[in-house]
């Protein structure tokens, strides 16, 4: 599921923060006490950006004193309006106001984390740890998600869990926050048996991140009658019969399925969020799942009418052929 944000580049990021800060600080003073030049300001800012990042991102030969000077230009620029930024004086005082200073605070702490990182990755040389890394200030929920594929290689979203039955329906989907596919099968049987106490799971089918032997169990354990989870990698001789078995290929071979299921869902919104905010995004999902339904449902209701027409059709034709 992919959120509403441009590529996040360290450099595009900090010009990002830059940004905000100056226009919340319009907001606030409306170009006056000591504010005349902000429009200056922002476009000083906006030309060394883009000269950094045409000497850090362009093809051909880059002389790395030229590449070192841009950084420091620009970085040096941004601690300028960092510093300058931390007592602004607001023209009036209201709610709108309160509101304001602290949407300020939040832009210059990010002003701050952009300026460490660029410094440390692109004058310093040192790789920037996963856990510090923020791909967007307006999401800041957004994953980095490397999908194993050619294209597109990487997405910048949300992972969606989601079950289907054997007619099709979504019955269970989840938002992952930060989570691994592995650590969701427990979670997933306690959530089908709160919602259908009464159904019996002859087989169910998962993708081969789920595996585990852990998960294995417990899914035998859920009462599966067939665990469809095929292991990655290497397989010793047991693993090696248990997935050669035709019954264990059949319903491997069902879980492409899924993969139609994903496209349709795709074409009921939820390729792209563009709501604001991981609840917005939520809800979306939510909103988009019960199209999904909704269409799955009249497809079964328009198929039942096509069998009740066809029937009709043919007991005509025996009247006919009789009279």
């Amino acid at each position: 599921m992919e959120t509403d944000v441009h590529f996040p580049t360290d450099l595009n990021l900090l010009w990002d923060s830059i940004r905000k800060v100056l226009d919340t600080v319009e907001k606030l003073t409306g170009g006056k006490n000591g504010w005349r030049k902000i429009g200056f300001i922002r476009r000083k800012a906006k030309s060394l950006f883009r000269n950094a990042s045409q000497q850090v991102f362009r093809g051909g030969y880059k002389n790395p004193r030229v590449r070192e000077k841009a950084v420091k230009a620009y970085l040096q620029n941004a601690k300028q309006i960092y510093t300058s930024t931390q007592s602004v004086v607001p023209t009036k005082g209201s709610l709108m106001t309160l509101v304001l200073l602290a949407e300020l605070q939040c832009y210059r702490q990010y002003l701050a984390t952009f300026i460490d990182q660029v410094e440390r990755r692109l004058i310093k040389g040192e790789e920037i740890p996963a856990s510090e890394k923020i791909f967007s200030i307006f999401e800041p929920s957004t994953e980095w998600i490397k999908k194993g594929k050619l294209y597109p290689n990487v997405e910048l979203g949300k992972l969606l869990l989601i079950t289907t039955d054997q007619f099709q329906f979504i019955i269970d989907y989840k938002v992952m926050e930060h989570e691994k596919d592995p650590s969701q099968v427990k979670p997933l049987y306690e959530r089908l048996k709160t919602c259908y106490p009464q159904a019996k799971i002859a087989s169910h089918s998962f993708d081969k991140g789920f595996y585990s032997n852990d998960n294995v169990n417990h899914a035998r354990a859920a009462g599966v009658g067939q665990v469809v989870m095929p292991k990655k990698g290497k397989k010793n001789k047991e693993e090696q019969e248990r997935e050669s078995h035709p019954q264990f290929k059949k319903s491997r071979n069902n879980h492409s399925a899924v993969e139609s299921n994903i496209n349709m869902l795709e074409h009921h919104g939820l390729n792209h969020c563009p709501d604001r905010g991981l609840n917005g995004l939520k809800a979306y999902v939510g909103f988009s799942v019960l199209a999904y339904n909704l269409h799955i449902l009249g497809n079964h209701l328009i198929a039942q009418e096509r069998k009740k027409e066809e029937q009709l059709r043919k007991k005509r034709q025996r009247y006919r052929q009789a009279a």
